[in-house]
């Protein structure tokens, strides 16, 4: 009888045993996501709280985790040391010429490598990760020569060539991904019941990998944004970008930290406003393929 009475609180013991090592592991997890986080968001948050600093306290040698007093004089430094508005009026149309240029040109050709076989498909697609694979820096020279040689030096349609040949690549690839993820079998019933190819894809195919489209343009869209060397190289002082511009802050006396640091809060703005705008597009796409059924 003895026997037959403890097989039954055997049992819960070990199934509390089970939910408490799934209790550990996912407050484990958490515990790496928030130190994971923190370690992401604090240069972000130490770069607004030194935008809003005195100047004297950005090279405090004791800094002082909240900034107290709050000024704004950074910001008004950073908008009277050179021309501000200019240089981010010029950023934003190179990116988004570019996002847009390279979303419709890397659609199609993602579409063209994931939908049909034609010679010479698999050497694009190695070309395509090779490219990706290249450094930058070790496209400076080629690069300039060739702008040079078609007359795009300090021109911003020479700027959003350069960065097709980075932002290009990258954006074919990862539509590529997309969709390979959407079955043909859609198109297909699709022209079954009487839409051509071009229908079948407008109607069926794009509606899917419409928030891939947008997470991919977002993506493309930062990396233009944020890119400097080619902005440096490419661009003169008259036509400088906001990347560039955040140099003015550096001169023979040193490093103007606040100003800069203020500057570099304005130029996240667009950003940030653009992500708010397609959050729940972007979060689809991120996740689009995740679940294949």
């Amino acid at each position: 009888m003895s026997a037959l009475t403890s097989r039954p609180t055997a049992a819960p013991t070990r199934l509390d045993a089970v939910n408490r090592r799934r209790r550990n592991t996912k407050l484990g997890w958490n515990l790496l996501g928030l130190v994971v986080f923190a370690m992401t968001a604090f240069p972000v948050y130490w770069m607004i709280n030194t935008a809003f600093k005195p100047a004297k306290d950005a090279i405090d040698p004791h800094p002082h985790f909240f900034p107290l007093p709050v000024s704004l004089e950074n910001f008004r430094r950073a908008l009277n040391i050179s021309d501000f508005w200019g240089p981010v009026e010029r950023s934003l149309i190179v990116s988004a010429s570019t996002v847009v240029i390279g979303a419709v040109i890397g659609l199609l050709a993602a579409l063209a490598i994931s939908r049909f076989a034609f010679r010479g498909r698999k050497v694009v697609i190695v070309g395509i990760l090779t490219v990706q694979m290249v450094p930058l820096v070790a496209m400076i020279i080629p690069v300039f020569l060739l702008l040079n040689q078609i007359h795009q030096i300090d021109k911003l349609s020479g700027l959003v060539l350069t960065y097709l040949t980075f932002i290009l690549p990258f954006t074919v690839w990862t539509l590529r991904g997309f969709i390979v993820n959407i079955p043909k079998e859609l198109e297909e019933a699709a022209m079954v019941d009487g839409c051509s190819r071009t229908g079948a894809f407008m109607r069926v195919v794009f509606p899917l990998l419409a928030p891939g489209l947008v997470a991919t343009s977002i993506y493309g869209f930062i990396q233009a944004w944020n890119e400097f060397l080619y902005a440096l190289l490419v661009m003169s002082q008259d036509h400088q970008t906001a990347t560039v511009w955040l140099g003015s802050f550096t001169t023979q006396h040193g490093t103007e930290y606040a100003p800069m640091m203020a500057g570099s809060t304005m130029m996240g703005i667009p950003v940030v406003i653009l992500f708010l705008l397609v959050q729940r597009k972007m979060a689809a796409g991120l996740t689009a393929g995740a679940v294949k059924g």
